[in-house]
């Protein structure tokens, strides 16, 4: 079994590798997660610096903390990397935060990249896996519609496949916490703002701090919703003062623990 699944990801590094290929040139939407570093890594690898352009959005929905390794990573791996500022808080529907949310973001950062991409003759490429294509994610059908690539797909990766690739290229994202941008910790129908995802931001960083990896604040009014992996709630419960009194710390009257466990995605449940 372990032959096997060995030799399977063989095949599907060879089909990236080979789908890669096919390209003149390339810019890869870069936030830093596993999917994106791993498109970004070997589109360097296959492709070389002069044609694989790595660029991460920059706005109030990335995680500073993220921004900060996306250009940590780039310079590890020598990859030509550059970033550019995003303006999704300036779209209406976007803070208005109804289903489409997120179309309104990959709109955006299709925008925004697309004279980057111009300019290389290159194709835009988003780290969209296998798995990603079950849930609801209209910006993948916004980066569709504008003409994104998703190579992974075509490859016919998935998450897992992700991860043991990466592990096997020796890429330290390799198990890396899975991330959204922070927009996502908004139930849908609560207007976005810069203080909500300052907010957010704070108490997840908080919570790192205290040894939480794979943690969501889930923001409501002031209420935060935490979550983690289940083997990790009795930890929070055990920390509770400590968790409590850094969370309060970031603006939240109340501080309650999610038993079902960390779930990415998990407010999709609203939409029905």
């Amino acid at each position: 079994m372990v032959a096997e699944r060995r030799d399977l990801l063989d095949d599907k590094l060879s089909g990236l590798t080979g789908r890669l290929g096919e390209f003149d040139s390339l810019v890869v939407a870069f936030s830093g997660g596993a999917d994106s570093a791993f498109l970004a890594a070997m589109a360097h690898r296959v492709l070389g610096p002069e044609r694989a352009l790595a660029v991460t959005a920059i706005s109030p929905s990335l995680a500073g903390s993220e921004a900060r390794e996306c250009q940590e990573l780039a310079t590890e791996w020598g990859l030509s990397w550059s970033s550019v500022e995003t303006h999704e808080m300036e779209r209406a529907a976007y803070r208005r935060n109804d289903a489409d949310r997120c179309f309104e973001c990959k709109a955006e950062l299709m925008a925004v990249v697309a004279p980057i991409a111009a300019a290389h003759d290159a194709a835009i490429a988003l780290g969209v896996n296998l798995d990603d294509l079950g849930d609801h994610r209209p910006g993948q059908r916004a980066a569709a519609e504008a003409g994104a690539v998703f190579p992974l797909v075509d490859a016919g990766f998935d998450k897992r496949d992700v991860r043991a690739a990466s592990r096997r290229l020796g890429l330290r994202t390799w198990d890396k916490p899975a991330a959204a941008c922070l927009a996502s910790r908004v139930p849908y129908g609560t207007e976005v703002s810069i203080g909500i995802l300052s907010r957010v931001e704070r108490a997840e960083a908080a919570l790192h701090a205290l040894g939480f990896r794979q943690c969501r604040v889930r923001h409501y009014d002031d209420t935060a919703r935490i979550e983690v992996e289940l083997d990790e709630i009795d930890d929070v419960v055990s920390e509770r003062v400590a968790v409590v009194a850094a969370v309060k710390a970031c603006g939240y009257r109340y501080v309650t623990v999610d038993l079902e466990g960390f779930r990415s995605g998990n407010l999709n449940a609203a939409l029905g």
